[in-house]
Parts: C-alpha cells; sequence; structure tokens
C-alpha cells in the first residue's frame, strides 16, 4: 500500500508541472486533459474553454509520484495543514532545492540551517501556495 499525495492548481496546473519539473527534477509520468475524456465535464470538452486544462497529471519527484490535477476551477487552491517532505542527499542539494522553490514568489517559514535532527532543514511556502519542508541526513 502506498500513500500519494494529490494536488488541485485551480487552473494554474500545467505552470506548476514545469516549476516542479525544473525546481526538484520532476519527471511527468502522465497527462491527460478534460477535452481528452471519454466522459466529458461541462464546460471541459473538446470545444469547450477550458478543455486545454489538465484533468489528472502524475509526477514522479525522485522516488515518490505526485498527483495533480487543475480541479474544477472554482476557486483559489488552499493547501494549509501538510507539507511535501523532501529529503535529499546533502547539504548542497538541499540549499539547491531550497532556494528553487522559493523562485517565483515563495516564501521561507523557516530558513535552512543545520538542526539537531538534519544538517540542513528549512521550510517554504512555495509560489503556488504549496509547503515544503526540506532536510539532508544528520552528520
Amino acid at each position: 500500500m502506498q500513500v500519494q499525495p494529490y494536488l488541485f492548481f485551480d487552473g494554474r496546473c500545467e505552470e506548476a508541472l514545469a516549476f516542479y519539473g525544473k525546481a526538484v527534477g520532476g519527471q511527468v509520468q502522465q497527462l491527460i486533459r478534460f477535452k481528452e475524456s471519454p466522459q466529458p465535464t461541462e464546460g471541459c470538452g473538446p470545444n469547450e474553454p477550458n478543455g486545454e486544462k489538465i484533468m489528472h497529471a502524475s509526477m514522479k519527484i525522485g522516488e515518490s509520484l505526485v498527483n495533480f490535477s487543475d480541479g474544477e476551477c472554482r476557486g483559489q487552491p488552499d493547501f494549509r495543514g501538510f507539507s511535501l517532505v523532501l529529503n535529499v542527499k546533502d547539504d548542497d542539494e538541499a540549499r539547491r532545492a531550497f532556494d528553487a522553490l522559493l523562485h517565483g514568489g515563495g516564501e521561507a517559514t523557516m530558513p535552512l540551517s543545520a538542526t539537531f535532527f538534519a544538517s540542513s532543514f528549512g521550510m517554504l511556502r512555495d509560489g503556488f501556495g504549496v509547503n515544503w519542508m526540506v532536510m539532508s541526513p544528520p552528520r
């Protein structure tokens, strides 16, 4: 059994996939647009304005699979109450990932620094509002 996160980006999914591909080396495994569905959603068919929006995508980040969607595009996504944890191999990779995730409007909620449990640990909210924790193993 596995638990995988599923993130809804309210119309910004394609932008998010490109960002995470660059920031943390994510690789899209599957991408289905609303217009490709055999059961079209109202307002999202082949000739509809939202037909190009992403119904479902999956991205491999390291060894994990994260699922993405534009959702129903009805309001601002709300990513409170959880964080994605990015476990990296060393301090250099932690710094690179932390800074890359901050790019484009992110905000550090705890600066990247050494702690008693990790040689580097920091928390941030990226430009899409997703909360992240970045950590490298203790020395």
